[in-house]
């Protein structure tokens, strides 16, 4: 089955993490996961930005790993991914996951955001956990939810 056309604009506030999130492998995560012809921005930034955002738009004030701006589901999907790059460096470590690994999950998670999936309520979650799953395996990684598949 072909997936959705994807318009990608990659960027990153500190080049460093380039090498970590090659366009391509982007790319083939943020696919995975479309259901819709999509334009997407990927903004790669540090601690700083991220808390500035997630405080100003959720009124969190922490940086999170991602952030997701949708403002079009239909007939394109439209939105912008933040990630933050210390956050999903911190997170890797902590959980003992490969980098990549977890980029991968949140890039996908990012993007069911970005086309209407939601965690808050119950039913949701497992809903959108269950899809996120799906993919993250498809692309080769275990699944981010069973702690003891994870490598």
């Amino acid at each position: 089955m072909a997936r959705p056309e994807l318009t990608l604009s990659l960027q990153f506030a500190d080049p460093r993490h380039r090498d970590q999130l090659p366009r391509h492998k982007v790319a083939r995560w943020i696919r995975a996961a479309l259901e819709a012809p999509a334009e997407i921005t990927v903004r790669v930034v540090d601690a700083e930005e991220a808390r500035a955002l997630n405080s100003e738009y959720r009124g969190r004030d922490y940086a999170t790993n991602v952030l997701t701006f949708d403002y079009s589901h239909e007939p394109l999907v439209v939105a912008d991914l933040i990630i933050c790059a210390p956050v999903v460096a911190d997170e890797a470590r902590d959980q003992k996951l490969a980098l990549e690994a977890h980029y991968a999950h949140l890039l996908v998670h990012g993007t069911l955001h970005a086309q209407g999936y939601d965690h808050e309520a119950e039913d949701d979650a497992e809903t959108m956990e269950a899809r996120e799953s799906a993919i993250v395996m498809a692309l080769g990684f275990a699944d981010p939810y069973r702690r003891d598949t994870r490598s």
